[in-house]
């Protein structure tokens, strides 16, 4: 994972914010994700990509600023167990990641339909072949972060594919 990946993760979550919610958004300074993590996250919407890059992405809320984002979102106060709020976390990391993926040239990358996890404490494990980053944030709304993992993928050794038929020669 490159500087100009971690940018296009900033940028679409700027650009996120401010369309869809109203809401400004300020990064922090990435890490990585082995570092202790700087918030007691309870809601996540997880995104998995597969094509040219694979990994997979994380957004990140403790549940205080998930209910403000979410009411910023909708335009409504929503339980934290309802399908609804659910879905909305699921369609904010997808239009995060959809947005990323788009500036990500001259790659073929497919995202999958988002997951959503509640629960105090809970953890989400990163794909232990692929660099980590958590980008933290912070808005009116509260803390939250964007963690990806994300590598290219390997060539397969397949007859077709010229470069593994080079190596192989």
């Amino acid at each position: 994972m490159d500087a100009s990946q971690i940018t296009s993760f900033v940028m679409s979550t700027h650009q996120v914010f401010s369309t869809m919610l109203s809401l400004n958004v300020t990064a922090g300074k990435p890490y990585t994700c082995c570092a202790v993590s700087r918030f007691e996250n309870e809601v996540s919407g997880i995104i998995g990509m597969s094509g040219d890059m694979q990994g997979m992405v994380v957004l990140s809320f403790p549940t205080a600023t998930a209910r403000n984002v979410i009411r910023a979102f909708t335009g409504m106060d929503m339980d934290v167990n309802s399908p609804d709020f659910a879905d909305a976390v699921g369609e904010l990391v997808n239009m995060i990641s959809g947005s990323a993926k788009a500036k990500f040239e001259g790659k073929n990358i497919s995202i999958s339909c988002p997951s959503v996890v509640l629960g105090k404490g809970h953890k989400v494990a990163q794909p232990s072949d692929a660099l980590c980053i958590t980008i933290p944030f912070e808005c009116p709304a509260g803390q939250f972060s964007v963690e990806i993992a994300i590598k290219h993928a390997q060539a397969e050794a397949h007859p077709n594919n010229k470069t593994s038929a080079a190596k192989a020669a």
